[in-house]
């Protein structure tokens, strides 16, 4: 299911950003590692994996997760994907990027060299993966702002891939991940 429209396939040659957007559990992190190595396996040299929850230990650490510094999360990640791309990498980040207004601002910086993917599983089930713990630590009272749950998730108005994760396995996923970047 797609929402706007694809990108060429020569931007896999000169370079795009990937965007996968999501409650937490969704999916995100695990389309994108598989998605990179397809896209390795099909040769493709220059793919660069950008984790939320990796670039929160290294280049955002010390933000905490008021609206202003998730958005500001959002924004520095979003600008070193952009740097990438420019440059001819093909970037996958996987960011919960809750705000809609923030991901319109990243989609306006990469010019054309932004796709946004949806990561639209329930949150029933990303509750029920729970692969941190948050959804538990939330339930339990011992965190708040979890997002999606407590705190908004705005969900795209008009993502280029929509993937609910519940529906179909990572593989299948990928190849509609891989039909969408090599369409046109």
């Amino acid at each position: 299911m797609t929402g706007g429209p694809v990108p060429s396939s020569a931007l896999l040659d000169t370079g795009v950003t990937v965007w996968f957007t999501g409650l937490p559990s969704a999916g995100k992190t695990t389309l994108a590692r598989a998605l990179a190595d397809r896209l390795t396996a099909a040769g493709y040299a220059r793919v660069e994996v950008l984790d939320g929850d990796v670039a929160r230990e290294h280049l955002t650490k010390g933000l905490g997760f008021s609206r202003e510094d998730r958005e500001e999360n959002v924004r520095r990640i979003g600008w070193v994907a952009w740097l990438l791309a420019r440059n001819g990498v093909i970037v996958l980040a996987s960011v919960i990027s809750p705000y809609r207004g923030v991901r319109d601002e990243l989609r306006a910086l990469h010019a054309g060299r932004f796709v946004e993917v949806h990561v639209a599983t329930p949150l029933e089930v990303c509750a029920h993966r729970d692969v941190k713990g948050l959804y538990a630590r939330q339930r339990a009272g011992e965190i708040t702002g979890l997002t999606g749950v407590d705190d908004p998730y705005e969900a795209p108005l008009g993502p280029e891939v929509v993937i609910d994760t519940q529906l179909q396995p990572v593989e299948e996923s990928v190849e509609q991940l891989w039909r969408a970047l090599t369409a046109g």
